[in-house]
Order: structure tokens, then sequence, then C-alpha cells
């Protein structure tokens, strides 16, 4: 079935339209398939950013590193991966979703594989700026996937099931990388990592393709809607990021993203040695407690795109739904880690880290669903990639200021502070300033 219908009447497209959807719907369910795959790919990706803070206070110990050096070596990825993420935006618009996960992947793979064999400081932080570069076309990929198989309607619970994994993955690394650790060391579990990777490559490769017209034609509802799409995204040119940077909201989704993410990395790269260092807990304790704010995680993506969806069915603004659970969920987040440093109980500092971890990740799959409700259907990954480079400027930021405060103060508290300012920082830019825009 061609998307041309321009000659046909409307009794002719309505029949067409009824056998086509109903035909094209029952092959639509490989679009989950797809969607498996990212989440698998994502978890499997965080495995290999969560590494290096798992093995954290051992390879300090074996280098020799004090914290400012281990904060430094933490964020080597975040930079180039930030920097990385604006032309990996515009590539995946460009050559789609297939070729650039497949790029991304079985290069962050070897690379993870390469590190493993590294004895210098230096060369060490050169590798996971690569590593860096290597991951920057992922989340893009998944979010250009999920803008192609997927309508509006349906768009907040999918990309939501794939930025769980990266929940997932920060749940079940404290256990079993600590495991992999104790028992064969920290180079073999960085092998172990990469070879995953390799085979979610291969898998990849093997089952991805592109919708066909008559599935279009499904997802979009009627094919009508289908023509109107593909004449619309004909007609769009793809815009430089120059264009994009004019743009209001663009600045205002970068500082939302900054404010909410640097708290989230601070869990993601201090939150082992925290609980070793500040609340006690021996490393193999550490390899169960860190795993728990993590699971709260997973239900604080899910949830966040399940809000925002049944909003959006109910009949309210697409934007105003996805703002419901990004601002909610930064002030709660704000609202349980500005407490930490005045608790002094080990089972109280664990609760409030695990609500705070809950809370901002309910932005989380929201946030990427938010830039294809903005922008063009040909701008979707860039302007997705520019939101997420303002995030891991504030991700990179992150290990780099707790390692600094560490070693001033031998405490996170002001670490803390910090994070619940700037996640307000985040609500105010998103909830307050962030409206739709004539593109």
């Amino acid at each position: 079935m061609k998307l041309d219908g321009n000659t046909k009447t409307n009794s002719d497209m309505k029949t067409i339209d009824t056998k086509t959807i109903n035909t094209a719907q029952k092959h639509l369910n490989i679009r989950w398939t797809f969607v498996g795959l990212l989440l698998i790919g994502a978890i499997v990706n965080y495995l290999d950013r969560a590494n290096l803070s798992i093995a954290n206070t051992t390879i300090s110990k074996e280098f020799g590193l004090s914290s400012t050096q281990m904060g430094i070596l933490l964020s080597a990825f975040l930079w180039p991966y930030a920097i990385a993420n604006l032309p990996s935006g515009w590539l995946v618009d460009k050559f789609g979703p297939k070729k650039m996960f497949s790029f991304a992947c079985g290069s962050w793979s070897t690379i993870t594989i390469i590190t493993s064999f590294i004895s210098s400081y230096p060369i060490f932080f050169i590798m996971r700026a690569i590593l860096g570069v290597a991951e920057s076309p992922f989340f893009t990929a998944g979010l250009k996937v999920n803008q192609t198989w997927f309508s509006n309607e349906e768009r907040g619970l999918p990309v939501s099931i794939i930025n769980t994994g990266s929940q997932i993955a920060n749940a079940i690394a404290p256990p079993i990388l600590t495991i992999l650790m104790i028992t064969v060391g920290w180079r073999s579990m960085f092998i172990v990592i990469g070879v995953l990777g390799l085979l979610v490559l291969l898998a990849w490769q093997k089952l991805y393709r592109n919708p066909t017209s008559d599935e279009t034609i499904a997802i979009k509802g009627s094919l009508e809607a289908a023509v109107e799409a593909r004449q619309a995204k004909s007609s769009e040119k793809q815009a430089s990021w120059g264009e994009l940077f004019k743009k209001k909201n663009t600045w205002f989704m970068m500082i939302g993203n900054f404010g909410i993410m640097f708290t989230i990395w601070v869990y993601l790269t201090w939150l082992p040695s925290y609980l070793v260092t500040a609340r006690g807990f021996s490393i193999k304790q550490m390899g169960l407690v860190a795993s728990i704010p993590f699971f709260f995680g997973i239900i604080g993506v899910l949830l966040g795109g399940f809000i925002s969806d049944k909003l959006i069915r109910k009949g309210v603004n697409a934007i105003t739904a996805r703002k419901f659970p990004i601002v909610g969920g930064a002030i709660l987040a704000a609202a349980s880690v500005a407490p930490l440093p005045f608790i002094s109980s080990t089972i109280g500092s664990v609760i409030l880290l695990s609500i705070g971890y809950f809370a901002s990740q309910l932005p989380s799959g929201v946030i990427w669903t938010l830039a294809s409700d903005i922008a063009p259907s040909n701008q979707v990954a860039s302007l997705g990639a520019i939101q997420n480079f303002g995030g891991f400027l504030g991700a990179a930021m992150a290990p780099i200021v707790t390692g600094i405060i560490l070693d001033k103060t031998g405490s996170m508290n002001n670490v803390f502070l910090i994070g619940a300012t700037l996640l307000l920082l985040g609500a105010l830019s998103y909830g307050v300033f962030l409206k739709k825009e004539n593109n």
C-alpha cells in the first residue's frame, strides 16, 4: 500500500483504512520486540557506566587516587557524552536508528573490553572519554524508534520502558557487579559487560527494521493521517543546531534537565562510596543496599510515563501532561535529599535516598517524550539530544563537585543541599518557562 492516496474518494479511503489498519495492526506487535531490544540495550549501556562507580574504592586504592582524582575519572565519560549528544542526535535524524545504534553498541562494547587491560590513570581517563562519545547515540536512537513506531498518544509508555533499562541496570549493578568484582576482579568484570554488548548488537542487526507503509497507516490511525504525516515530513528541512538554539524552549529544556541530572548522577557515581564511608556499610553490604534506591527508580520511570499518557487520553494538552511528572518529581526529589545532612539514622537515610531517587526518575522517560511533543518529526532526535546535552553537563559536574567537596570537608552534606537547589531550578524551568512554540 503506497501512501499516495490522493486520487481516491472518501468512501474508498475509509474502506482502505479499515482493511489496512485491521491487517497491519496484527503485525504491529513487532514494535514491542524493538522496545524490548532497546530495554536490554539500555541495561547493558548503563552497566558500562556503572562499572566504574562499583569499582570506585578498589580502583582508587590500586591507582592511589584522591577523591578529587576519582571524581575527575568518574566524569571523564560524562563531558564527552554531553558534547557528543549534539552531533549524535543530528546523525540519528539523518541516518536512522538502526545504523546509529549499531555503531554505538559495537563501539562502546569494544572500548569497555579494551579498558580492562589499562594500567595507566591518564589512559584510563582517555578510554572513559571515548566511551562517552560511543554511547551518545543510544537514547536518541531509542527516541527515534519510538517516534517512528508509536502514535503521540502511545509514546509515553514505550519511552519509559526503554528508560527503565538504566534503572534496572543501576539496581542490579551493585549486587551483580560487586560479586563479579570480588570473584574475578574488576578487569574481568569489564570484559563480561563488553561481551554482553556485542550480543545485543547481533540481535539488533538481525531484527530491527522500519515500518511498512501499511504499518505506518495503522500507527497513524488512518490513511489520511499517514499521508499528511509523510507529506509534512518531506516538506520539513532538517534543522541545524543554530536554529534549535534560537528557540527559548531549547534553553529551558537544557536548564531543567541540568538541574535534575546533577542529583541523579550523584547517586550513580558516589552512592556506593557514600554508603561505605558515611553510613558504615561493608563492601558486601553496600552491594545490596545500594540497589534499593534504583529499584524504586524503576517504578518512578514507568509511573511517570503512565501518568502523562493517562492525562493525554483524558484530554490534557500533551506538554502539560508531560510537565506533571517532571515538575512534581523534581520537587519531591528536592524535598527528599535536602534533609539527608541532618539525618543520623542509617535506615532513615536509606528511605530518603530511595524516595529521592524514585522521585528524580519520574521525569526520566517523560523528558525524552517531551522532545517528540515539541519538535517536528525530523528534528525530534536533535532536540532530544540537545536537551540531553544540557542534562549531562549537570551530570558531568556532579562527580567532580562531589569529589572536591569530599576532599575539602570530608562529607557529602553540601552535595545534597546543592542537588536539592538544582532540582528546584529544574522544576521551575520546566514548569513555569517551558511553553508550546510555533515551529
